[in-house]
């Protein structure tokens, strides 16, 4: 059933590592599989921990320390209609058309994910609304036999047009980023974003009907962090979630240490003015939920930096130009174009999947990275 044609597209360095030898890492790196030791096909790739113990059902996609991919973040553009300062460079090279995939591309890649047991995905770009003729896909991607969640990552700009499109099609939840209720600030931050629009399709969104909808705020030093209180009260009185998510060294952008706010200098801010309850409550992603009284919203933080989520990642993401990475914080990827245009089978695009989590290391370390960035390539090129 499978190919042992594929072999990974990176630099391969180390040996498989257990699960407990992992966890004993001084320093998060990225330990991948040398290329003898790739597995060819789901048969070979064996967690080197004991069977006994992993809950996975055969057929799933499961990396070298045991944990089960469930969730695909799908870029189906790198361009956006704003030019977010920790996002993308403000004038932006963007890629050619034939170096992205096409949408029956994208929903290839879908397809193979999900009958390799991904139950969740989600839609994002750059701004996936700007694509032309984004519906098409997400109107198929809500048909696929076995996704559960699939859900979109939006700047909210489109939302007016396209809530109840959306609604329709399948999709489940939408989180749109919010960095700000300034309108100056928000175009400041922005470059060129109009406020007033993305408040507009927030409203859209609920009038379609949906719930749980939730607002990504990026912490910033000196930028907007004296708007965390007003951004949590928006959320209750709109009946929001809102997930506040510490900045990332990523792409060629200087200056984020003096700009990094973490997750627990937040939430401390946050609890002088809330009653913040710890929740256990998950929504498949990396953010960590409280609750707050009265108030059916859930306030969360992501922390790639000050709390790493590593020994958890359930998640890969694909770029609009089918490279597939394991890891946000890692270079290596596997590339998926080649394969998706060499042959209308499916059987070559998963078994270079299955291998790609041959490089899928433990972890990342953003903190080393914060002056002198290890991934150069912006947020926008990867999928927000």
């Amino acid at each position: 059933m499978f190919s042992n044609e594929l072999t990974p597209i990176i630099d391969i360095q180390t040996a498989t590592l257990s699960l407990s030898a992992a966890k004993e890492l001084s320093a998060m790196q990225n330990e991948t599989l040398r290329p003898e030791l790739t597995p060819v096909g789901r048969a070979e790739f064996t967690p080197k921990i004991a069977k006994n113990s992993l809950k996975h059902s055969d057929g799933t996609l499961v990396d070298k320390y045991g944990r089960r991919i469930t969730y695909v973040r799908l870029s189906i553009t790198d361009r956006c209609d704003f030019r977010c300062t920790y996002c993308m460079a403000e004038e932006m090279s963007f890629l050619p058309r034939r170096e992205v995939m096409s949408l029956e591309e994208c929903l290839r890649v879908a397809e193979v994910f999900v009958g390799l047991g991904v139950t969740k995905l989600r839609v994002t770009g750059g701004e996936p609304l700007v694509r032309k003729d984004a519906m098409w896909l997400i109107e198929r991607l809500g048909a696929l036999p076995g996704l559960e969640n699939l859900v979109l990552t939006t700047n909210g700009s489109q939302l007016d047009r396209f809530a109840a499109p959306l609604r329709a099609a399948g999709v489940k939840r939408i989180n749109i980023s919010l960095d700000s209720l300034n309108p100056e600030r928000f175009k400041k931050i922005t470059r060129i974003g109009d406020l007033d629009k993305v408040l507009r399709g927030i409203q859209a969104a609920q009038d379609a009907g949906f719930r749980r909808t939730k607002l990504n705020a990026v912490m910033m030093r000196g930028v907007n962090d004296d708007e965390f209180i007003d951004l949590v009260r928006f959320a209750v009185s709109n009946e929001l979630d809102i997930s506040f998510i510490e900045e990332m060294p990523l792409g060629e952008i200087q200056g984020r240490r003096n700009t990094y706010i973490s997750s627990e200098e937040t939430r401390e801010m946050l609890s002088r003015h809330f009653d913040l309850v710890p929740s256990t409550e998950n929504s498949g992603g990396p953010a960590r939920y409280w609750r707050t009284s009265g108030s059916e919203t859930r306030i969360g933080f992501i922390s790639p930096h000050s709390h790493n989520f590593c020994d958890t990642c359930n998640r890969v993401r694909i770029t609009a130009k089918g490279e597939l990475y394991p890891c946000l914080g890692q270079n290596d990827a596997s590339n998926l174009l080649p394969v998706l245009r060499a042959s209308d089978s499916n059987s070559k695009v998963l078994q270079a999947i299955v291998d790609s989590m041959g490089i899928k290391p433990f972890g990342h370390d953003f903190t080393q990275q914060m002056d002198s960035p290890q991934v150069i390539r912006f947020m926008s090129m990867t999928g927000g």
